[in-house]
């Protein structure tokens, strides 16, 4: 088993007022030659956005784009005509292929809004945007594991790529274990909440571990965790 350990205390971070973000990889003005990607998971940001505030519409290509909202609410469009509201339990997914535009903002005037962007590289380029959002209740995630983005999965969310992301809502002492679908594959943990433990491993809010050459990963919560697994190609 190899590994790679990324301490909360260690990612990049940016201020902007209305935006506050976490790059667990080299992003915008942060940058840092050794953590450029782990697999073809290239960005994993961590993003608090005022209320009323937001993105404003920008280009993308090529890139399979993942929004896991935390809490609030946040309001996508695109220029394929989506206009869309995502909440805390639906997890969106944008396939950029070969050009599309979008903005995202905070929806509400009243509150924050938290949520995960992560970029995957795709499995095969220039395909025809797309975009779908699903719901996933959190019960059925309760001290299990619940796939949201699947390439192979109608019930999650559709990546043009060979990934799978997991969620777990773990109470204090539950032990399950992680089945790598592919050979092949590499597995990136990030810790929303609480404190696990993973193949040995002891992990912490907001941490992130690359995990390699390994078939399963045993877990083992330490406290009362929300657990993000995304199980992407190690190249």
């Amino acid at each position: 088993m190899n590994t790679i350990l990324h301490k909360a205390n260690t990612r990049g971070h940016a201020n902007h007022g209305w935006l506050n973000s976490y790059h667990t990889f080299s992003f915008a003005g942060y940058y840092d030659q050794n953590r450029m990607n782990f697999g073809t998971l290239r960005v994993l940001n961590d993003d608090t956005v005022a209320a009323g505030m937001g993105f404003g519409r920008h280009p993308h290509e090529n890139m399979e784009i993942i929004s896991i909202p935390l809490s609030g609410d946040l309001e996508h469009q695109d220029s394929t005509g989506r206009h869309e509201i995502i909440k805390q339990g639906d997890v969106q997914i944008m396939s950029a292929g070969s050009g599309i535009f979008h903005s995202e903002k905070n929806a509400n005037h009243n509150k924050e809004v938290k949520f995960l962007q992560i970029w995957v590289l795709p499995k095969e380029e220039n395909i025809t945007p797309r975009y779908e959002q699903k719901s996933f209740p959190i019960s059925e995630r309760k001290n299990r594991l619940q796939t949201v983005v699947a390439p192979d999965d109608s019930s999650a969310v559709w990546i043009n790529q060979d990934a799978w992301f997991t969620l777990g809502s773990l109470d204090m002492d539950t032990e399950l274990s992680y089945q790598l679908h592919k050979k092949d594959s590499c597995v990136y943990a990030f810790v929303i909440k609480g404190n696990v433990v993973l193949s040995g491993i002891a992990l912490n809010e907001r941490d992130g571990l690359g995990i390699s050459n390994v078939h399963e990963i045993t877990i083992q919560a330490t406290s009362e965790t929300e657990l993000l697994l995304m199980e992407i190609p190690m190249r």
